[in-house]
């Protein structure tokens, strides 16, 4: 199977000037909205000093690498229609006081979840690459998880943390990880066992639905695809490019060891 590839970035939102983060997803997402006729690629996040972005699923890199750039100019044009300017970090390098967003569901994970909720002023990168069935979907994540901390380590583009150099390359990797769902996924072995151990988590009530089970690599709920999550935003859109190609590469070559058993 040819196998499609897409990518969701988020972005920071920040002044032109100070680089400072700035809480106007609202009004860069009424600009896009009118922009695309309600197409718009361009989602809220938890934060209001984010903006998100997802591209449609490509055939090939050409596709995905015009995509990325794309988006990413109308990124910059909204926001600067916004009086605000968008940098790719995962981090804030500047002191900063993140805003929740407005949605429902995030004021609940805000109250759920107090402090772990309002710091989490991330940007990260989620590759998607199409799979055949959610069985050959959890046969993937089964063989690529010890891959997943290399592609963390080449994406990484947090070094800073509330104006201070946090000596990590990732420290967006360190804040993530307090969420309850965050981190490796486990060998399940079957779908089967995958979307039971999944409810299990769901069930407990910690979690709000399937949407917030943060694994490093996960089915993505939405989508038929394996859903790669643990990268930090790329500065330069070529790096996006790159780790899209590296998860596809991945995925492809564990679905055939798969299928070889």
């Amino acid at each position: 199977m040819v196998r499609t590839v897409g990518v969701e970035e988020e972005l920071l939102l920040v002044d032109a000037d100070s680089g400072e983060a700035r809480a106007l997803s609202s009004s860069v997402l009424a600009i896009a909205e009118k922009d695309t006729a309600g197409e718009s690629p361009f989602e809220a996040e938890l934060h209001r000093q984010q903006l998100e972005f997802s591209t449609h699923p490509c055939a090939n890199m050409g596709e995905l690498a015009d995509s990325v750039r794309r988006w990413r100019a109308r990124a910059v044009r909204h926001a600067a229609d916004a009086g605000a300017a968008v940098a790719a970090l995962a981090t804030s390098p500047l002191p900063v006081s993140p805003k929740i967003g407005t949605g429902e569901r995030y004021r609940w994970m805000a109250e759920r979840f107090g402090l772990t909720a309002q710091e989490q002023l991330t940007c990260g990168c989620h590759v998607h690459v199409s799979v055949a069935s959610d069985e050959e979907g959890v046969a993937v994540l089964d063989r690529v998880r010890c891959w997943l901390p290399v592609l963390l380590a080449l994406s990484a583009n947090s070094p800073f943390w509330q104006g201070q150099d946090s000596r990590y390359s990732s420290y967006r990797s360190q804040v993530w990880g307090r969420w309850p769902s965050a981190g490796p996924v486990d060998v399940h072995g079957s779908a089967e066992a995958y979307h039971a151990g999944v409810r299990s988590l769901v069930a407990t009530g910690v979690l709000r639905d399937e949407g917030m089970v943060y694994f490093d690599a996960r089915l993505s709920h939405r989508y038929p695809t394996v859903e790669v999550r643990i990268a930090d935003v790329c500065l330069d859109p070529a790096d996006t490019v790159l780790l899209a190609t590296l998860v596809r590469g991945l995925v492809d070559t564990a679905a055939r060891e798969s299928a070889r058993r």
